[in-house]
């Protein structure tokens, strides 16, 4: 049967009555279905498509009303703020202070860019022309986005694009549908009708969206391999794409490192929200002679945090997202360990209900295991010694990835020089994965294609538009007779 057309004002459907148009949302702290979203199919698009055409002239048509808007939206999203927290936590399985949060930044980054507007340029360069540059919205925008940080991404996407005047339809991962279908339908109390539509549902539904001829820019979040289909099937059209491909961070600790005090810091840059994020630390190299030391002091906060169900108070560390997660992570565990690594924590997932894996930190790891090379986005850490910086340097810059890396050490002169030799779109210093909403995120290799955040993020949503105009002659009038 087909799926009727999605509804105006999308929200979470019940658990009961699952029929063959539903998709089935599995809590992964029990690893039980506990409600559904529609499973919409690829051929509702076309209309979807033309509704989001139609929003789009009157939405690019008036600036002062999208910015008054979409402060009226980020109200909106802070009033459901509990709702919109307590569902994400349900479903994506972070603990609630980090949805909480999750929250805040959706609507934080509608502020920011209900305040940001392009610039209109002139151009001098000794023609007897005015030149000047002004900005025009692409069009409808196609947001996909994945499972590890569903509004937050989501905002990153549509938040620019609407205020660059271009309206968005957004699909959100299969897995993690109920938040953003709430998110829709709290931001459709606010804004024009048709202007963001949230959908749903499994493959072919995102590689139609992607490829669609109504859609004029592609932003996508995601693996490597989705992202080159992506970059693959939005070329058939000449659509512009955007693209995070995720990364492979590495630590840089230098030789004179307060080991103590970085621990903390250094640990839950690599676990919060369970490993899953793209520009989390995923490898340490440390000094040979403190390799032990930083092992112990990551190793004792794994053995010691609190892991549970998101909503539990106390809760520091959920589960991983889903099934096909966890068997990622178990496998390249298990892989690093079968080729000698020691779990110096962790190791094994954790008995019980739900995609719980214990938090891991790695030693003696063979710098070509996948856990080094690949990006395990879970709760495992390998910590790998060197002797020489410049061979550490070499080593952070070895993989495929490029999207972020860090240096840590008392002279922070020498950690900003070290920080400069990586090949990352952001080094930080004595800190890991913390952004302002101001400035440019993007990465280099196989981290992406793109910039997003900042103004960069908004003129990466509008197009240029020139208009020349000859200087005014003034003639002298013609002697009458």
């Amino acid at each position: 049967m087909p799926a009727a057309e999605p509804d105006r004002v999308p929200v979470p459907a019940s658990a009961s009555g699952r029929g063959p148009d539903t998709l089935a949302v599995i809590d992964p702290a029990t690893g039980q279905v506990f409600d559904e979203a529609p499973d919409e199919r690829p051929d509702a698009l076309d209309a979807v498509l033309a509704r989001a055409h139609r929003a789009w002239h009157g939405w690019r048509a008036d600036p002062g009303a999208r910015t008054s808007a979409l402060h009226a939206a980020a109200d909106a999203v802070e009033a459901a703020g509990d709702d919109l927290a307590r569902l994400l936590t349900r479903e994506q399985g972070k603990p609630l202070a980090e949805s909480d949060a999750e929250v805040a930044r959706t609507a934080a980054r509608l502020r920011y860019f209900a305040d940001l507007a392009p610039t209109t340029r002139t151009i001098t360069d000794g023609r007897p022309v005015h030149s000047e540059i002004r900005w025009r919205p692409l069009g409808p925008v196609a947001a996909v986005v994945p499972w590890n940080f569903p509004l937050q991404l989501a905002a990153a996407k549509f938040a620019p694009a609407l205020a660059a005047g271009n309206t968005v339809v957004l699909k959100p991962s299969p897995y993690t549908p109920l938040a953003t279908r709430l998110l829709g339908a709290v931001l459709a109390t606010v804004l024009p009708e048709d202007v963001l539509v949230v959908v749903s549902g499994r493959e072919p539904l995102g590689a139609r969206l992607v490829s669609h001829p109504g859609v004029r820019h592609v932003t996508f979040t995601g693996s490597v391999p989705t992202g080159r289909a992506v970059a693959g099937a939005a070329a058939a059209t000449l659509a512009r794409v955007t693209l995070e491909l995720g990364g492979n961070d590495a630590a840089i600790l230098l030789d004179d490192v307060d080991v103590d005090r970085i621990a903390d810091r250094l640990f839950w840059a690599a676990f919060r929200n369970c490993g899953q994020v793209c520009m989390a630390v995923k490898r340490v190299y440390a000094p040979a002679r403190l390799h032990a030391r930083v092992v112990e002091a990551l190793a004792e906060r794994a053995r010691t945090v609190a892991v549970g169900p998101g909503l539990d108070a106390g809760t520091r560390i959920g589960p991983l997202n889903n099934a096909r997660q966890l068997a990622r992570v178990e496998e390249v565990t298990r892989q690093a360990l079968a080729d000698g690594a020691t779990a110096a924590a962790g190791g094994h997932r954790l008995d019980g209900p739900g995609y719980f894996f214990a938090p891991t930190v790695l030693t003696a790891v063979p710098p070509d295991s996948p856990v080094v090379t690949e990006e395990q986005f879970g709760p495992v850490l390998p910590v790998l010694p060197y002797r020489s910086l410049d061979d550490a340097v070499v080593a952070a810059n070895g993989t495929a990835f490029g999207l972020g890396g860090s240096v840590w050490g008392a002279d922070l002169d020498r950690a900003e020089e070290v920080a400069g030799r990586l090949d990352c779109g952001t080094a930080w210093i004595n800190h890991h994965a913390e952004l302002s909403l101001a400035q440019p995120f993007a990465g280099t290799g196989d981290s992406g294609v793109g910039v997003a955040g900042g103004p960069w993020g908004l003129y990466g949503n509008l197009r240029p538009f020139v208009v020349h105009r000859p200087h005014a002659v003034h003639r002298p009038h013609e002697a009458r007779s």
